[in-house]
């Protein structure tokens, strides 16, 4: 399931792997590591996803000795929950169609 804003896809399948993957392993690049992608590519989704929402879904501090990392805010783990009930129960809901299609496929 994708939404969209305008031109921009404010939540969809990757931003929420993204999520979760940034709270498992509590960064940016790690998370992206994880998902065979650029970190650049990451920080880029991240922030168009944090301006899509009303409150940011990720919160980060910058590295330098101190560390740094990026932690899920309450809304970021609700959306993450929201989304994945949402993917549940329409498949539940288009469980038969969702076959037929797969069964037509080569």
């Amino acid at each position: 399931m994708r939404v969209t804003q305008g031109d921009v896809i404010a939540v969809g399948p990757g931003k929420i792997a993204l999520l979760e993957a940034v709270d498992k392993t509590g960064s940016i690049t790690a998370a992206a590591k994880s998902l065979d992608m650029s970190y650049r590519r990451a920080w880029l989704l991240l922030d168009e996803l944090n301006r899509s929402l009303r409150t940011a879904a990720v919160d980060s501090a910058k590295g330098g000795t101190a560390g740094g990392g990026s932690v899920l805010t309450r809304e970021g783990r609700e959306l993450i929950a929201l989304y994945r009930r949402i993917e549940a129960t329409a498949a539940a809901a288009c469980r038969s169609d969702i076959r037929k299609l797969m069964n037509m496929l080569a």
